[in-house]
């Protein structure tokens, strides 16, 4: 599952219209337009897919790009934050980090969801979770008590936000 398919699937999970899809790029500092997000939410090309869109039809979702619309979509959801005295700002995301944790911590964040409440995401998405595992997941890469998202959590979790959110 790469970027672009995140980027689909949390659009319906939680029923993004296009616009919105826009404005939160551009509140986590990527200027795209409507058609854009319509090349974003395309299927990635692929040379044994007839039915793939062709290259120039597609924009591929790098994880700088993903990682700003989480912010975005993080301040869609919760409003503007305004930065602490002395707190330096977030880093970067790394072009090979694995973005799931990412995206596991920053929806949890953009929907304030409690630690019960993920786990029931995931238990809606077909997978039991502990709360040990969760924490897990959740802690800052190279946190002794760090476990890295595999696919299948960040597939499970959402479709469990689809079934929470659209029924």
């Amino acid at each position: 599952m790469d970027n672009n398919d995140i980027l689909i699937r949390l659009r319906y999970a939680l029923d993004l219209k296009n616009t919105e899809m826009v404005e939160i790029f551009n509140l986590g500092g990527v200027d795209v337009t409507k058609e854009d997000v319509l090349k974003i939410l395309t299927r990635t090309p692929d040379e044994e897919d007839e039915d793939a869109v062709h290259a120039d039809e597609h924009i591929s979702c790098s994880n700088n790009m993903l990682d700003s619309f989480l912010n975005g979509f993080i301040t869609f959801k919760r409003g503007e934050q305004d930065p602490k005295p002395g707190q330096a700002p977030p880093a970067p995301v790394q072009s090979n980090q694995n973005m799931y944790n990412v995206l596991l911590k920053k929806v949890k964040i953009a929907l304030s969801l409690t630690s019960e409440e993920m786990l029931e995401v995931f238990d809606d998405g077909g997978i039991r979770v502990s709360k040990a595992e969760l924490g897990a997941l959740l802690r800052k890469k190279g946190h002794k008590n760090y476990k890295p998202c595999k696919e299948n959590f960040a597939r499970k979790f959402l479709r469990g936000l689809t079934v929470q959110y659209r029924g």
